[in-house]
């Protein structure tokens, strides 16, 4: 079957739409998480997701609008340990990640065990996206992507410089919140994508590689958009061709971009 017999089919093209907009996503704040040394912070907000998700089939409701309230306030929770807790920001992590899965577990269990819905959001499952799924994830990307553009300037100063950015005013607190909130919206959408176990390197991968190259940060910020939307559409055609599963795929053709980059920069 060729790549184009593939892309004619109604899930394919779904998969690659909702897929290259969360992509686009994730290359984005990414890049910011990566830089700020916060990376860790999307592998636990995807354990949270993960409680979140639970607790939303066990009640009966649709997981994603479930779930985003509840990563958002719990990527607050992170920010709030870690500045009033007197607790480092990797252990504040951990807490609240180690609190989010332990609730996914119980809840399974009381529901019966593991079912398909929640195994297709523990190890994703792209190529079943839905409709609905598919344009929620279009209106939640350009909508953290329109916040990211207006407050551009600021997430740059803290970025680079929290110190500097306090005394231009910037409300760095508030600014580090807007972050965290707009990555956990992030982790939600990109679980179905990729799944709980590997929704991090989603946010970690095309950053660090467009990192190996980029000149300037806007640079950096377009190659690591690049890496991500690509990566999407080949992992899923490859997964199709091969049989193997889609989330999985993408890691690694993230990954094989990653070590091509490396490479390419100490050559």
């Amino acid at each position: 079957m060729s790549i184009l017999e593939i892309i004619q089919f109604a899930f394919v093209q779904k998969a690659l739409i909702a897929g290259s907009f969360v992509a686009l996503l994730c290359s984005v704040l990414g890049l910011f998480l990566v830089l700020q040394r916060l990376s860790l912070i999307g592998d636990g907000l995807s354990h949270v997701s993960f409680g979140a998700v639970a607790l939303g089939l066990f009640l009966g409701f649709y997981p994603i609008y479930f779930a985003i309230p509840i990563v958002a306030a719990a990527s607050l929770l992170i920010i709030r340990l870690a500045k009033k807790g007197r607790i480092y920001g990797d252990a504040a992590i951990g807490i609240v990640s180690s609190v989010g899965i332990a609730a996914g577990v119980i809840l399974a269990s009381l529901s019966g065990g593991f079912n398909v819905d929640l195994f297709g959001y523990l190890f994703g499952n792209i190529l079943a996206i839905s409709v609905l799924e598919m344009h929620i994830s279009i209106a939640l990307s350009l909508l953290v992507l329109l916040v990211v553009y207006f407050f551009y300037y600021d997430l740059f100063s803290i970025t680079f410089n929290e110190e500097y950015a306090k005394t231009t005013g910037i409300k760095t607190e508030a600014i580090n919140s807007l972050l965290v909130v707009l990555t956990g919206i992030t982790v939600v959408l990109a679980v179905k994508i990729v799944g709980v176990m590997l929704v991090s390197a989603l946010l970690i991968l095309p950053a660090s590689a467009a990192l190996q190259l980029g000149r300037g940060f806007k640079t950096t910020l377009v190659l690591a958009e690049l890496f991500s939307i690509f990566s999407v559409s080949a992992g899923v055609i490859v997964s199709i061709i091969f049989n193997i599963p889609a989330g999985a795929t993408v890691v690694l053709v993230n990954f094989l971009i990653f070590v091509f980059t490396f490479l390419l920069k100490r050559a």
